[in-house]
């Protein structure tokens, strides 16, 4: 069962069998915690955080079966698509899944994060039928943050280690909830306790039409792609592409032209491109590459001053 906002209508079981070969998990099996972790780990290895049809001006809606039919056609998307999809797999393979209303922050936004929640951010907690180590069984699952945890937590305080990354979680007297994950994009993130109630899917609504079109908003003024696996984090903002590896070292390129961008964005991140008409490839290289110069430009201009 899903608690929270509806993880939307009940689709016809096949699109849940393309939703899982486009994770590479043909055989799911009954719910348990080992099934837990595999289907997050190729969530995030498979299915890019990215924002691509938001960049072209046509940002795909976010109910739960539309994201779905899109992961199958090898899209990605940002957090309302990757965890609202996520959510309605899981609740239909047999896990208890509640949705809660979160909000990512900056490490300069830390009074915030610990004062309220801003509803940016969907959420998800996963109870696993007869499980009873870590929490109950409940944990915190996220794929959703383009370089969060390989893995879901524990939904209990404390710091916990996937490989050369440490993650923690810390209650939130009278709120919830706090990740903490220092350095990455999401430094901070914090989600209710409380299942999102049936008003948390307008606030989503709005949420996402104010990401997907606001100029203020992060998701227009810079493209961005990421993927998660067990060593590290591939990140494509703009034209910088660079690996977060802790163990063999960081690295960082800027892409040549628009044949590099759509290669890397096609084969390191998997994300389909046969969407994409020409029309559509010039208008995103050429916004890509304008912004790009102008992050250049005031980079410069900085280590100039």
């Amino acid at each position: 069962m899903t608690s929270g906002t509806s993880a939307g209508p009940h689709p016809h079981p096949g699109m849940y069998a393309a939703y899982l070969r486009r994770l590479g998990i043909e055989e799911p099996g009954a719910p348990s915690v080992a099934g837990l972790f595999a289907l997050q780990r190729a969530h995030l290895e498979r299915v890019p955080y990215e924002n691509v049809d938001i960049q072209l001006g046509r940002a795909p809606g976010i109910d739960p079966e539309l994201s779905a039919r899109r992961f199958a056609a090898g899209r990605g998307g940002y957090c309302f698509h990757l965890n609202g999809a996520l959510a309605a797999l899981l609740c239909h393979l047999g896990y208890e899944v509640t949705r809660h209303v979160g909000g990512v922050y900056k490490e300069s936004q830390a009074e915030d994060a610990l004062r309220g929640v801003s509803g940016d951010h969907l959420a998800l907690t996963v109870r696993v039928p007869g499980a009873e180590a870590d929490g109950a069984g409940v944990y915190y699952v996220d794929a959703g943050l383009g370089d969060g945890p390989h893995e879901p937590l524990p939904l209990r305080e404390g710091t916990y280690r996937q490989g050369a990354f440490a993650y923690s979680l810390e209650r939130l007297p009278a709120i919830g909830w706090l990740y903490r994950h220092p350095g990455s994009s999401a430094p901070l993130v914090n989600f209710r306790a409380e299942p999102a109630g049936a008003a948390a899917a307008a606030a989503f609504e709005a949420e996402h039409l104010r990401l997907s079109t606001s100029g203020d908003s992060g998701f227009v003024r810079t493209f961005a792609a990421l993927r998660r696996d067990a060593d590290g984090i591939d990140a494509l903002r703009g034209r910088v592409l660079s690996r977060i590896d802790p163990a063999r070292g960081n690295t960082e390129r800027v892409l040549d032209g628009p044949e590099e961008f759509f290669a890397a964005l096609e084969g390191l991140f998997g994300r389909a491109l046969d969407d994409l008409t020409p029309t559509d490839r010039t208008a995103l290289w050429t916004r890509v590459d304008r912004a790009h110069a102008s992050w250049a430009a005031g980079r410069g201009a900085a280590r100039e001053g």
